[in-house]
Order: C-alpha cells, then structure tokens, then sequence
C-alpha cells in the first residue's frame, strides 16, 4: 500500500509566521511516497534514498532510539545543544515517526514491515520535504493498522516529528501538507483559498548552506522584537486581498516587498538577490520560498512569478527551473 504527500511553497509570509503573523501556503505537484509491506519476522526495515543503513530495527531499539531523541530535543529548548544535534541522522526522522505513530495509535504489530520512501520534493529547499515524507508515511501506517483516519492525530503525530529536525515548527508544512490546496495561516488556524491562476515557476538555486532551523534561530537572534513583522503581515494581508481577486499587478508588487523584507532579514544570499534583481528588470517578480540560508550563495527555491520561464537567466546562474501548480489534494492513499 502507499500514501502520498505533496510538498509545499510559501507564497507569502517565510519566517513571520513563527511570531504568528499570517503566512499563505500552496500544496504543489512534487510530493513524497511512502510504501509499506509486511514481512516475515518482527523488524521495521526502511528503505530510504542516500541512506547507507537500510538496517531492521527492534520496537525495543526504536523505542530506545525516541527516548534518547526526546531527551536531546529537551537539552536544545534549554540551550544546551544547536538542533542540527537532536537526530544524528537524515533517516532518524523517519524511526521517530514510525514509532511515535505506533505507540500513539496503541496498535500492535502482527509481523515486521519495509518502509520504502521515494519522493520527487527537493530536500533541505523550505518546500516541507520533511511533513511531506513523514505525512506520507504515518498515513500509511495508519491504513495498514486499519486506524479511522482522523486528520488532527495525523497533524499531530507529524509535527513531533518536525520538531526533532527543525525545533519549533510554526505548522505550516504539516498543515498544507495534509489538507492539500492554498490556505492563509496564522497561530496554528488556517483558512482555506483558491489556488492562485497566475502562471509560476520554480528556480533552484542549490541547497542552503544553514538549515531551516538554523536560518530560524539566526533570524531570531537578530529580529526577535523586531517592527519587521508587522511589515511582514501587512504585505501577506494585501497579498491574499489580491489573490481572492486575480489582481496579477499587485500580485507582483507584492512579491516585490516579500523579498525586499526577506533581505533584510538576512535570509537572502547576495547572489540570489542578484538573480531575482534580474527577474524583476525582465518584468517578472520573484522570492526566495522557504527558509532561504544565513550562509553561503544558494537560497534553496526561488519562485518565479512570470508569463514565461526565465531559462535563458537561469543558464547564465547556472540554475534549474521549472513549472510549479497547486495541489487541491493533499496527503492520501493511491
């Protein structure tokens, strides 16, 4: 059996959310598959792209493995440790899920299970590659014990896993993740919009150097009593007026002034604004979507807001690009 997920891009509000000020959030056509199959013995096997060990784990050893992240993710909220310390591993994500999603649903196993991953959402690009797979896979667990499914367990169960790689998780990816579509959200409450019709493309301008978290504890740092929210707000506020009436002129008006905060806030690496100055000289708009980097040259996904794909600019950067659409659909079983 197999469950899907899409990933997601923020179209208005990055980093503002977390001091909840609006976001607006899309679900696209890139999205994680987790497939699950039993088999013979008592080990939860994993089968995860670019992970050297594709080991059998124990329950005992899973369960053991989450107490030992649980008390890592206690010492980070006291400051002990970065976050990039809690989970050792890429994979861990995935262990703690799994087992966190069993012992919450109260199930028991009748024989072991493969867990395989497969997922088209860039990694490590703020595009909620992480809710993605982590949705995708407890949503097959879920259908494989044969749980009702209630969407806020599963939204739940997702967000303790984020917070294990990234912290404190404002609940956007998880959110979007799930329910598919466009929605504003803000403090944990999301209100469902249309999919915009403007056309869109996505620039990938190589992974970050920083991480989410660590682009969110650096901007924390620095602006966490900062007047730049409510700049931030009043940019997302008028971008959903705009949205709700396929105003494309003041859409990108509007796209303009995201980015020009995001710069400020520091998330935006020079080469980048170099890249999406060009954008806007060409008659586009564009922004860095997601968490952009405090480190380095590459941004992550830049979102391009334009009638035609700017190939010939992305030659010259060196960058890929590509058409992004909405997904009206969200986490399912297929």
């Amino acid at each position: 059996m197999k469950a899907v997920a899409p990933g997601k891009i923020i179209l208005s509000g990055e980093h503002a959310v977390v001091y909840g000020k609006p976001a607006i959030a899309m679900a696209i056509d890139r999205s994680a598959v987790f497939e699950l199959t039993p088999q013979t013995g008592d080990k939860i096997s994993f089968d995860l792209p670019g992970d050297t060990d594709n080991g059998s784990h124990t329950l005992l050893a899973l369960r053991d493995f989450k107490r030992r992240a649980e008390r890592k993710y206690r010492e980070f909220l006291n400051g002990e440790i970065g976050i990039g310390y809690v989970l050792a591993a890429p994979a861990d994500l995935f262990r703690f899920a799994f087992i966190h999603t069993l012992d919450g649903l109260h199930r028991k196993l009748d024989s072991g299970l493969v867990l395989k991953l497969r997922s088209s959402i860039p990694v490590g690009c703020g595009m909620g590659s992480s809710a993605a797979t982590v949705l995708s896979e407890i949503r097959a667990i879920g259908h494989y014990l044969r749980t009702d499914f209630k969407p806020d367990w599963y939204y739940e169960y997702s967000l303790e896993a984020e917070k294990m790689q990234h912290g404190k998780p404002s609940g956007v990816d998880s959110y979007i993740s799930l329910y598919g579509g466009c929605a504003r959200f803000q403090q944990g409450e999301a209100v469902s919009i249309s999919l915009p019709r403007m056309k869109m493309f996505m620039v990938q301008t190589g992974i970050p150097e920083s991480t989410t978290g660590e682009c969110v504890m650096e901007v924390e740092r620095r602006f966490r009593n900062s007047e730049i929210w409510s700049e931030f707000e009043s940019v997302t506020n008028a971008f959903e007026e705009a949205l709700r009436h396929n105003d494309e002129q003041k859409l990108h008006w509007l796209v303009r002034e995201n980015n020009r905060l995001l710069a400020t806030i520091g998330v935006v690496p020079q080469r980048v604004q170099c890249f999406i100055a060009e954008i806007e000289a060409w008659g586009g708009s564009a922004k860095v979507c997601g968490a952009g980097s405090v480190s380095g040259d590459q941004g992550g996904i830049v979102l391009v807001f334009g009638d035609v794909a700017p190939v010939v600019l992305c030659q010259k950067y060196g960058y890929t690009v590509s058409p992004v659409r909405g997904d009206p659909l969200g986490t399912r079983m297929v």
